[in-house]
C-alpha cells in the first residue's frame, strides 16, 4: 500500500513539470530556448485561479492556457521576429509574470499573495482498477488533467515523428536555411512551437491552483519551470523520454515529503532533494544529450 501511495503522489507531483517537459520539447525542436516556462507557469496558476473563481474550473483551464500563450507570443516576437537573446528574453518573461501576477492578485482579490479558494474538476476513478485495495491509490479519485497529461505523450510523440507539421518544426530546429529554402516559413514555425510550449506550461500552473493548492499562492511553482527543462534535456528533447525524467523528479520530490514527516533532518534540506537530483542529472547527462542543432540560434533570412 505504501508503495502504491508513493508511485500515485510521484504521478501528482510528475504533472506539472511533464507538461511543462513537454511544452519544452515544442518549442527546443522549432530552435528557439524558452527559459520564460517558469513565467508561463506563474501566469497560468494566477489566471487560472481568476477564471476558476469567477466562472468555473474549465475556464479556469482556458484563461490559462490563454496567459500562458499569451506570454508565449510575447517571446516569440522578442526571440523570432527581433531575434533578442533567448535567455535573456526569458528572464525577463520570468521577472514580468511574478511582478504582473503580484500586483493583478492585489487589484482582483484585494491580497498580492493569494487569491480566494478555488473549485477545481471532479476526480474520477478508473471502472475495475479502483476497487482493488492496494491499488486504489493509483487509480482513485485521479485528477482529469493528470489524465490528459499522460494522454499528451502518445500525442505529441505522433505530432513531432508522424505529422507534416512535426517534420516542419524540426527542420527549422536542426537546419533553418535549408528548410527556408524549401519553402517552409521559419518564423511561422518557432512561432507555433513557443506558443505550443506556453499553453502547455499554462495548463500545468492551473494544475498547480486548481488540483494541488486550490488557491493561487505566489511562488507555487518553485522552480518546476527550470526542473521541466532538466527533465527534457535528460529525455534527449523527446516526449516518452520527457515522461520517464517527470516521473522521476516528481519521485524525488514526493520522497522528499514522505522523508520530511517526522524526520530529525531539518526540512529545508528535505525540501532541496528535487534540485539537487536536478544538478545532478544535467551534470550527468548534459554533455552526452544532443539538442537540435540550431536550437538558441536566431534566423535571419537576409543573412541565412
Amino acid at each position: 500500500m505504501f508503495a502504491a501511495e508513493l508511485l500515485a503522489s510521484s504521478l501528482r507531483m510528475a504533472v506539472p513539470i511533464l507538461l511543462t517537459a513537454i511544452g519544452a520539447v515544442f518549442t527546443e525542436r522549432s530552435g528557439i530556448v524558452n527559459i520564460g516556462l517558469e513565467g508561463m507557469m506563474i501566469v497560468g496558476s494566477f489566471w487560472a485561479s481568476v477564471g476558476a473563481y469567477f466562472y468555473g474550473p474549465m475556464m479556469g483551464l482556458l484563461f490559462a492556457m490563454m496567459a500562458g500563450a499569451f506570454l508565449a507570443l510575447i517571446h516569440s516576437v522578442t526571440t523570432v521576429t527581433f531575434r533578442v537573446n533567448q535567455v535573456v528574453s526569458g528572464v525577463a518573461l520570468n521577472i514580468l509574470a511574478y511582478g504582473s501576477s503580484r500586483f493583478l492578485s492585489l487589484v482582483i482579490f484585494g491580497k498580492a499573495t493569494t487569491s480566494h479558494h478555488v473549485s477545481g474538476f471532479n476526480p474520477v476513478d478508473i471502472p475495475g482498477l479502483s476497487n482493488i485495495p492496494f491499488l486504489k491509490p493509483l487509480f482513485a479519485d485521479i485528477s482529469p488533467v493528470l489524465i490528459m497529461a499522460l494522454i499528451m505523450v502518445p500525442i505529441s510523440k505522433y505530432i513531432i515523428e508522424k505529422t507534416v507539421f512535426g517534420l516542419r518544426l524540426r527542420s527549422v530546429g536542426e537546419n533553418p536555411l535549408a528548410a527556408d529554402t524549401l519553402g517552409i516559413d521559419v518564423f511561422t514555425m518557432r512561432y507555433a512551437g513557443v506558443i505550443i510550449s506556453g499553453m502547455l506550461a499554462g495548463i500545468a500552473g492551473a494544475y498547480l491552483t486548481m488540483e494541488h493548492t486550490g488557491m493561487y499562492v505566489e511562488g507555487m511553482t518553485q522552480g518546476k519551470g527550470y526542473i521541466a527543462m532538466a527533465a527534457m534535456i535528460f529525455g534527449n528533447w523527446t516526449p516518452t523520454g520527457t515522461l520517464g525524467a517527470s516521473l522521476l523528479f516528481g519521485f524525488a520530490e514526493a520522497l522528499s515529503l514522505r522523508a520530511g514527516e517526522g524526520s530529525i533532518v531539518p526540512y529545508q534540506f528535505i525540501k532541496m532533494i528535487p534540485y539537487v537530483l536536478t544538478l545532478a542529472v544535467l551534470t550527468g547527462i548534459v554533455k552526452k544529450s544532443t539538442p537540435p542543432a540550431a536550437s538558441g540560434v536566431p534566423y535571419d533570412r537576409s543573412t541565412g
